[in-house]
């Protein structure tokens, strides 16, 4: 993660805040950002597949 993307979830957090909320805010940003690059570089998987993967698993119609 960049230097400015910490500073950037910090100036949207009140003037006190608990640390965990500034932890989870890194953490959800960071995954979204993956997230991105996985949909950018093609790593996804459609809705349909997984629905069907887990309808298979659990023997559903």
């Amino acid at each position: 993660m960049k230097h400015a993307k910490v500073i950037e979830a910090l100036k949207t957090l009140p003037e006190d805040f608990a640390l965990e909320e500034l932890v989870e805010r890194l953490v959800f940003i960071e995954k979204v950002e993956e997230g991105l690059q996985d949909e950018a570089a093609g790593n996804l998987i459609a809705a349909e597949d997984v629905q069907e993967y887990f309808r298979k698993k659990w023997n559903t119609k």
